[in-house]
Formats: structure tokens, sequence, C-alpha cells
């Protein structure tokens, strides 16, 4: 069996998926009961909540795109960036799903570099904000400054609800443009 059931019921075939079988509920749904950094963080902070925060840090004509970047994870979950690199048959996945969800949103293949960056500049943030503090590098994060803005986490509802409003205000605003 290589399909799942998602939250609104479709069936999603992760090893080849189309872009009918792509559902934003899904996406919020899914990404806002989904913890960043495998579950290790101080308390709960969703995939959601963290979309949210990269699509306010990139020009807003890339906001959509960031707002969707892991949406992939909504259907095959989080994985930390370290144990990401060990698997090339989950990385193969990711690929084949965004693909689907570029699709199904009219979005790019490939991520943008000022998406990619966002997405170091919210990691950076949320290490300061939601890890237990230890002197260890992350080469990844070297030459990367956080954001300002403390992150607070918020419940799964709220993520799920300030996704779909995100999204809805950036469709909306690509409507009247």
């Amino acid at each position: 069996m290589t399909w799942i059931q998602t939250y609104s019921g479709k069936r999603l075939d992760v090893t080849d998926p189309v872009p009918d079988q792509i559902d934003i509920f899904d996406i919020a749904h899914a990404l806002a009961n989904t913890c960043r950094f495998g579950g290790h963080c101080r308390t709960f902070y969703s995939v959601a909540q963290h979309s949210v925060h990269v699509s306010y840090l990139v020009p807003e004509p890339l906001a959509v795109v960031a707002l969707l970047h892991d949406a992939a994870e909504a259907y095959l979950t989080d994985v930390p960036l370290p144990f990401k690199e060990l698997m090339p048959d989950y990385q193969r996945l990711e690929h084949r799903l965004w693909r689907a969800i570029a699709g199904k949103f009219n979005l790019p293949t490939e991520l943008p570099d000022e998406v990619r960056h966002a997405d170091l500049v919210a990691l950076a943030t949320e290490r300061r904000d939601l890890l237990k503090r230890l002197p260890d590098r992350w080469p990844v994060l070297d030459g990367i400054s956080p954001d300002p803005v403390v992150r607070k986490p918020v419940s799964p509802d709220e993520a799920r609800r300030i996704f779909l409003i995100r999204y809805g205000a950036l469709q909306a605003r690509m409507a009247t443009s």
C-alpha cells in the first residue's frame, strides 16, 4: 500500500501523487498537528506556524511558495534535517510530492533562494526561542541571523487557523493584482 487517507478523506498515493489529490485544508491540518524538531522543542511548535513565519520573511510575490515550502511534510511528516540527509528515498518522495503541490498551486518546482534563506532565518529563530540552549555550532546556520521577533508557540487549532488565513489573504491579493 503506497497511499494514505488524508484529513479531508482523500486518497493520496505518496509514490505517484497528482495535483488533484492535494488539498490546502489537508496541508493546514496536518502541518498544524506536526511538531518541529521531531518534537524535541521545549513546547509544541507546529510546522504550520513555522510556515506562516517563513511566509512573512520573504517579499510578498514569494509568500505563497514560502507558506507552502514544507507542504510535502503534511503527507510524509517532518523529518529533522540531519536524518533527512541520510534518507535518499524520503528525499525522492518529498521531491515528487513537492512537484504535485507546485502543480496544484502554480508554484515553481524548485524553491527560490530567498525562500531557502528565510527558512534558515526561521530555523535560527526557532533554535533561539524553542530549544534548550547548547553551545554546539549548527553549520547550516553559519552567517544566518535570527529574526528579532521572538516566536511564541500557538495551539494546533490556532496554527491551522493562521495558516489558512494567511493563505486566503495571499490568494485574495494575487486575484486582485
